[in-house]
Parts: C-alpha cells; structure tokens; sequence
C-alpha cells in the first residue's frame, strides 16, 4: 500500500463531510487535501481514542517529530505513510512546517483544558485545530489574492463551531464541555446539565447563540473571499454548504445535540457537493 493510497482509505474511513469536496479536485491537490486531512484525523485519534493522556502526550511528540523531519530524506525522513505523503504535499504546495506543529498543539490543548472560561480562550483552541488546517487548505487549492487567507481563517473557525455545537453531548460524555463557561452562567445552563444531557429552555437559547455566532463567521468568511479565487476555493465553499445545511438542521430540530448526532446522509451531502461546485 502506497502512502497515498493509506491516505485515501483513512479519509474515507472517517465518513466526513470534508471528504465530499475532495473527489473535484485535479489529482495532485486531491492527494495533497487528502494527506492534510489523514494528517488531522491521525492526531485527533490520538487524543480521543487514548485514554491515557501520558501515553497521548508521548504520541503527539512522535508525530511532531515526524513533522519535523519532513524534509529530510531516507532514513532520516518521516516514516508513517501519513507524514510521507505530507512530505510530497509540502514540496509541492510549500506548506508551513509551523503550522502543522500549530494543529499538534491544538489537539496537545484537549490533553491540558476540558472548559475554556470565554470565547477568547475558545478562540484560540478554534484557531489551532480549524484555521491552521483552513490557511493549509487554501495554499493546497491556490489563490492569488492574499485576502483568501483572511476567508480560509474564518470558514475554518466557522467549521469548528459548528462541530462545536453538533458534538455537545459526545464532547460531554468524554468530560469536555467547549461552549464558553461565562455564556454557560449567562444562559442559566450549568455544567451539571450539560454532563447529564439535561435539556431545557435554557439551552436551547444557549445553543441558539453558539449557532448565530457561527453563522456570523460563515458570512464574515464569504465577505472576504475575492472573487478572483472563488473559482479555485470551491472545495471550501462546498465544505461550507454542507456543514452550513448540517448547522440548519440542528437548529430546526431544536439542538437535540445533548442526545444525538446529527448528519446528513451522503446523498446529501454528493448533491451539495455537486450544486455547490457547478454554481460557486
């Protein structure tokens, strides 16, 4: 198994939304988006799926140890196939060692917080672990304008609020809670709530302010983006119809987030895709 093709089955293993914008791409930004993302989802794992966080820890050093050796060769070269598919993408895309090791120390912040006391905090896990991955997105698809970055870092953190919101009750039941500490008191939600999936009045308004908060980055994010590089953004553009259309519908139901997982079926998801490609 080439390292591409590890990439491509770790991608399509995860079953996300992000995947969907993938398959438009022409072949050597397609493996490029698609060892990034392996790249993410390896790391992630590492921190969800590790319940020692010692163990996690000493993961997340290997895996910046492998960053750090992208660009050696041979036997000093990385040695995961993730890494080394990377290591072509970061030739080809000129993608910044510094901000792969800014996604490590996103998922190194799940190991030290669960509760962040505002949003400025949130901001900054948000930046590391959405933006970061935004910014690398954008260098891979190609632009010309500079301004597109401004666009990438904000549909990035657009993103991630988003997941924020549709993952209250799973992020829960392994001890977290990211919604901002001083809107929990402010709404009249308690974090004994939230651990114990208690709806109520109050949370829904709670979650209703999270998502008009997301919503105003996706609109910040789209002001931004020039139309010059429309064209050739259009994978983030069809992430964010997708996860857009998932933010509506967790709304419309209510925000049952403290019990369910809300998703769209594939289905769905191929025809936001396809619409989104064919009119952005």
């Amino acid at each position: 198994m080439t390292p591409d093709d590890y990439c491509a089955q770790r991608a399509a293993a995860s079953g996300s939304s992000f995947t969907s914008s993938f398959r438009f791409l022409p072949r050597e930004r397609r493996r490029a988006i698609t060892a990034l993302y392996a790249f993410c989802r390896e790391v992630d794992d590492t921190v969800d799926e590790c319940t020692d966080p010692a163990v996690a820890r000493v993961k997340l050093a290997w895996w910046r140890g492998e960053i750090a050796a992208l660009d050696n060769q041979g036997e000093h070269g990385p040695t995961h196939p993730v890494t080394q598919a990377l290591a072509l993408a970061r030739q080809r895309f000129n993608l910044p060692v510094e901000q792969l090791d800014e996604i490590i120390d996103g998922m190194t912040m799940d190991l030290e917080q669960t509760r962040y006391a505002d949003f400025k905090a949130l901001h900054l896990y948000c930046y590391r672990v959405a933006s970061v991955v935004g910014l690398l997105a954008a260098e891979i698809f190609g632009f010309t304008d500079r301004r597109t970055l401004k666009y990438a870092h904000d549909l990035g953190l657009a993103f991630q609020l988003t997941n924020i919101i549709r993952d209250v009750g799973e992020d829960a039941r392994r001890g977290r809670i990211y919604l901002p500490q001083d809107e929990l008191a402010r709404f009249g939600v308690s974090e004994s709530d939230i651990l114990a999936n208690r709806e109520s009045e109050q949370f829904k308004t709670l979650m209703t302010f999270q998502a008009e908060r997301a919503r105003a980055y996706y609109a910040k994010a789209f002001d931004q983006l020039p139309a010059v590089d429309r064209k050739s953004q259009r994978p983030g553009l069809i992430m964010a119809a997708i996860y857009r259309t998932l933010l509506e519908e967790i709304a419309r139901d209510g925000f049952p987030v403290l019990k369910s997982h809300i998703s769209l079926p594939p289905a769905r998801k191929l025809w936001l895709a396809l619409k989104t490609w064919l009119t952005a």
